[in-house]
C-alpha cells in the first residue's frame, strides 16, 4: 500500500511509532496529485510549499519526542469556499476569481491546531449550487471510477481527491447533500452533522440556515477523528451550538443488536434506479443479519422536500450574494454609472445557475408573493422536521439510499435544471430538519462499459446523534468488505 493510501488512523500509528515522517506523507500525497488531477480536476489551487513546511514542523515535534493529535501531520483537502489565510478562496466562480482570504474559518483554524497539513483547496460548484461540479466557472471535475462521469456536487473536488487518493481525507459543505451525494458517487464516506454542531465561521455562504460543513473521508473511523476535532461552539458563529464536547471514536462499537432502522417507504417509490435499490436492499438485509431490528416507517412530507428546499435556499441565496455588488470586493465590471457597475458586475460574475437562482429567490422574496412562496415553505419545513421527530419516536436511525442513481455522464444533465435537481431528493430532508447523516459505500453497479460505479447508504439520526449513525456505519462497514 502506497502512503497516500492510508486512512488518517493508519497513517497516525505509523508516524507515531516513527515509520513514515510527515513529509513522506505528504509528498506522496502531492505526487499523486501531479500524476493524477490534469484528467480529474479535484484541485483549484495547490500549496505545496506550505504543506512540506508544515509537514517537516509536525516531523520535529515527533523527533523531539512530543506527543501528536490524531490528526497531526496528515494532509487535508479544503473545499475552495472555506476560508484558509494567505490563499486564494474562489467557491468556484469567476465573482472570486482573486480573492485572497485574510483570515481563517474556524475549521481551519481548529484543524491547524490540530496538526493538520493543508494540500490546497477543491473544485466545486460555482457558490456551491449544483450537484455535478460541472457549474465550477474553472471548469468540472470528474469521478475517479469513470472519467465520463460527474463526481456530484456541490463538494464533487472534496470527494473526487478522496477517491482518488490525492489527499488523505477533504473537509465538504453541505446544503442540501453536497457531502453525501458525491460521497456516494465516488465510494467515499460522507458526513453532514447535525446542523450548529460545527461552526460556519470563514464558509462562504450559500443558504445559512441550510449549510454545514463536515468530513469527507475513507472510513468511517476516520469520519469520527475529523469530526471530534472540528465540532463545538464558536464565539464567531452566533448559530453553533453549545453542546457537550463527545469523543466520537467512543461510539465506534460493531454491535447494533440492540438498535431500531427505520425504512421510509416514501424513499424507495417511482424514480429509484432498480440496480441502486437492490444493493441498499442487500445492504439492509445485512445489517438486520447482524441483530438491527428493521421497522417499516412513513414520512409523509416528504414528497414537499424538494420543493420545500428550492423555494428556502434561493431566497437565501438572493439575501447572501446581494454583497456581490462589484463595488465592495469580488469581479467589477467598469462602467461609468454606478447602476451599470452593479449589472455588469453580477452578470459578468457570476455562471448561469447562480442567475438562476438568485432570480428564482428574489421573486419568491417579493411583495405579494412572500406569504404565498416563502412563508409556506417553512411552514412545510416544520412539518418535514415534525415527520422525523415522530419517527424517531420508534426508531434510532432511517435509512435511506442516498441518491436515487449512480454517478451520471457528464453533460448528461446539464441542458435541464429540473433533471439535476432530482439528484437531491433523497438528501434535502435532512438539511431542512438540521439532521445528522452519513453516506457509506454499499455496493457497486456495472456499466455497460463495464465500469464500475459505487452506491451509497444514508444512515439519518435524530439531532446531535451522530454517535449512533457512526455506529451503525461503522458495524456495517467492519462486516463487509
Amino acid at each position: 500500500m502506497r502512503l497516500n493510501e492510508l486512512t488518517i488512523h493508519e497513517a497516525h500509528a505509523k508516524l507515531s511509532k516513527k515509520e513514515i515522517s510527515s513529509e513522506e506523507l505528504t509528498e506522496a500525497c502531492l505526487e499523486t496529485i501531479d500524476k493524477k488531477d490534469k484528467s480529474i480536476f479535484a484541485f483549484i489551487t495547490k500549496i505545496p510549499d506550505q504543506a512540506l513546511k508544515q509537514a517537516k514542523e509536525i516531523d520535529e515535534k515527533i523527533s523531539h519526542g512530543e506527543k501528536v493529535g490524531p490528526l497531526a501531520g496528515i494532509p487535508v483537502a479544503i473545499k475552495d469556499n472555506m476560508c484558509i489565510d494567505g490563499v486564494k478562496t474562489t467557491a468556484g466562480s469567476k465573482m472570486l476569481e482573486n480573492f485572497i482570504s485574510p483570515y481563517d474559518a474556524t475549521v481551519i483554524k481548529k484543524l491547524r491546531e490540530a496538526g493538520a497539513i493543508f494540500l490546497g483547496k477543491t473544485n466545486m460548484d460555482e457558490f456551491a449550487m449544483g450537484s455535478s461540479t460541472e457549474n465550477s466557472y474553472l471548469g468540472p471535475t470528474k469521478n475517479p471510477h469513470d472519467l465520463e462521469r460527474v463526481p456530484g456536487g456541490s463538494s464533487g473536488g472534496s470527494a473526487a481527491s478522496v477517491a482518488s487518493n490525492e489527499t488523505i481525507y477533504a473537509l465538504g459543505s453541505d446544503t442540501g447533500g453536497s457531502i453525501r451525494q458525491p460521497a456516494s458517487f465516488c465510494g467515499v464516506i460522507g458526513l453532514k452533522p447535525t446542523y450548529s454542531r460545527v461552526s460556519r465561521f470563514g464558509l462562504i455562504a450559500m443558504a445559512s440556515s441550510l449549510d454545514q460543513i463536515g468530513p469527507i473521508t475513507k472510513d468511517v473511523e476516520d469520519a469520527s477523528l475529523v469530526l471530534n476535532a472540528i465540532s463545538g461552539k464558536d464565539k464567531l458563529d452566533s448559530t453553533s451550538s453549545v453542546g457537550v464536547e463527545v469523543d466520537f471514536r467512543k461510539s465506534l462499537v460493531p454491535d447494533i443488536r440492540d438498535v431500531k432502522i427505520g425504512i421510509p417507504k416514501e424513499y424507495f417509490a417511482k424514480g429509484i434506479d432498480l440496480k441502486v435499490k437492490k444493493m441498499v436492499q442487500a445492504a439492509i438485509d445485512k445489517l438486520e443479519s447482524l441483530g438491527a431490528k428493521i421497522r417499516k416507517i412513513s414520512l409523509p412530507h416528504t414528497e414537499y422536500a424538494l420543493a420545500c428546499y428550492y423555494i428556502i435556499m434561493p431566497s437565501e441565496i438572493s439575501a447572501n450574494l446581494a454583497r456581490y455588488d462589484g463595488i465592495k470586493f469580488g469581479y467589477s465590471a467598469p462602467e461609468d454609472a454606478l447602476l451599470d457597475v452593479y449589472l455588469r458586475s453580477r452578470g459578468q460574475g457570476f455562471g448561469d445557475e447562480v442567475r438562476r437562482r438568485i432570480m428564482l429567490g428574489t421573486f419568491t422574496l417579493s411583495a405579494g408573493y412572500w406569504e404565498a412562496y416563502y412563508l409556506k415553505a417553512q411552514k412545510v419545513r416544520t412539518l418535514i422536521r415534525k415527520d422525523f421527530d415522530q419517527a424517531f419516536k420508534k426508531v434510532d436511525v432511517i435509512i435511506t439510499p442516498t441518491s436515487p442513481t449512480v454517478a451520471f455522464k457528464i453533460g448528461e444533465k446539464v441542458i435541464d435544471p429540473l433533471t439535476m435537481y432530482l439528484s437531491d431528493m433523497y438528501t434535502v430532508s435532512a438539511n431542512l430538519a438540521g439532521i445528522p447523516g452519513i453516506s457509506i459505500p454499499c455496493g457497486f453497479v456495472k456499466t455497460q462499459k463495464d465500469k464500475m460505479l459505487p452506491v451509497g447508504l444514508q444512515i439519518l439520526g435524530k439531532h446531535f446523534d451522530e454517535e449512533m449513525i457512526l455506529r451503525v456505519a461503522y458495524t456495517y462497514e467492519q462486516n463487509t468488505r
